[in-house]
C-alpha cells in the first residue's frame, strides 16, 4: 500500500457524494447504487467481473508461492477477457522487468515478461483489456502523461502462445497529467474509467478522484491520444479516520455495473470498501 495524505472520512465522503451527483449538462452520471467489502489482504488489490457476474477479486495473498519466489511481490487490479485472467506483477524496487499473467479459463497461467524501456518505472498498477480483445492496457505510478499499450498476450496473434517476451507496442499519450492511477477498465471502445490515489488536490479538484478517458477512436495499434477529465471523488466514508486508498476498478458490461475499491484507514484496513454504481441519464 502506498499512502499519501491525511484527510477527514466525514468531510471527504459528503464531497464524494455531492461530486458524485455532478455531470456536464445532457450527459449520463454515474449514480451509486450500494456498497460491498472484501477481505483486503485476499482481494484489496483489485477486482473484475466473470461472464456470470460473479467477480475475481485479488490481494497480496492472491500471488502464488511459485511467483512470489520468483521475485514477484506485489500484484495490481486485474481484468478478465473472453474468460481470460489478466494479472498485472511488479518486483522489487531493483526490477528492471514486469510480468503480465494469463489464465486461461481451463485454468492454464501462461507469464509475458516486458523488459523495461528506458525512463519506464517498474511500476505494474493494472491490466485492463479493449473490448476487441487484442491490446492490454496497463500503466505506471506517480505522475503520468500516458498510459503504456501492449499486444493482449495469448489473445493477440503477435504474442508468444505459451508466455515469454513481451514488448511494449505503443502509447495512449493523456492530454493533461494524472497521478497515481489504480486500475482502468473499458466502458466502451472508446472510453476508459480510472481510479485514482491522487490526494493532492493537484491536477484536478477531487480527492481520489474517478477519471474518464475519451479515445477519438478504437485502439487499433498506433499512437492515440486521450481526453482526460474527472467525474467525481471516490467515497471516503469511514468510522475510522486518516489515510484512504484507492485500489482497484471493473466495469461489468453485462450488468453495466462501476465498482470501485476504497481501503479505509486504520484498523478498519482489514476490509476494503467497494462500492458499486449504475450510469443514469439527466
Amino acid at each position: 500500500m502506498r499512502r499519501h495524505f491525511l484527510t477527514s472520512g466525514c468531510l471527504l465522503g459528503a464531497l464524494a457524494l455531492s461530486a458524485g451527483m455532478a455531470s456536464a449538462a445532457g450527459d449520463p452520471h454515474w449514480s451509486e447504487s450500494g456498497t460491498a467489502y472484501t477481505d483486503t489482504l485476499g482481494g484489496g488489490q483489485g477486482l473484475a467481473s466473470r461472464a456470470d457476474g460473479s467477480l475475481l477479486y485479488r490481494g497480496l495473498a492472491s500471488i502464488p508461492l511459485d511467483l512470489r519466489i520468483k521475485g514477484w511481490n506485489h500484484i495490481g487490479d486485474p481484468d478478465i477477457a473472453r474468460g481470460h485472467a489478466f494479472d498485472a506483477y511488479q518486483g522489487p524496487d531493483t526490477a528492471t522487468s514486469k510480468m503480465f499473467a494469463v489464465t486461461t479459463p481451463a485454468g492454464k497461467r501462461y507469464e509475458y515478461v516486458h523488459q523495461l524501456n528506458p525512463g519506464e518505472k517498474l511500476n505494474n498498477s493494472f491490466a485492463t483489456v479493449s473490448p476487441d480483445a487484442q491490446w492490454l492496457v496497463s500503466g505506471e505510478w506517480g505522475e503520468q502523461k500516458r498510459l503504456q499499450v501492449f499486444p493482449a498476450p495469448l489473445l493477440n496473434p503477435a504474442t508468444p502462445p505459451t508466455g515469454g517476451d513481451l514488448k511494449e507496442a505503443w502509447q495512449i499519450t493523456l492530454d493533461k497529467p494524472v497521478r497515481d492511477i489504480q486500475g482502468c477498465d473499458f466502458v466502451t471502445d472508446t472510453r476508459l474509467l480510472c481510479a485514482s490515489n491522487d490526494a493532492t488536490g493537484t491536477f484536478f479538484p477531487q480527492i481520489r478522484p474517478l477519471l474518464q478517458v475519451d479515445l477519438p477512436r478504437k485502439l487499433d495499434g498506433q499512437p492515440i491520444t486521450g481526453t482526460v477529465k474527472s467525474l467525481f471523488a471516490l467515497p471516503q466514508r469511514s468510522v475510522c479516520t486518516g489515510t484512504f486508498e484507492t485500489e482497484g476498478i471493473d466495469y461489468d458490461a453485462n450488468s453495466g455495473t462501476l465498482r470501485a475499491q476504497m481501503i479505509p484507514p486504520g484498523v478498519c484496513a482489514v476490509a476494503t470498501a467497494v462500492y458499486a454504481y449504475k450510469q443514469v441519464a439527466d
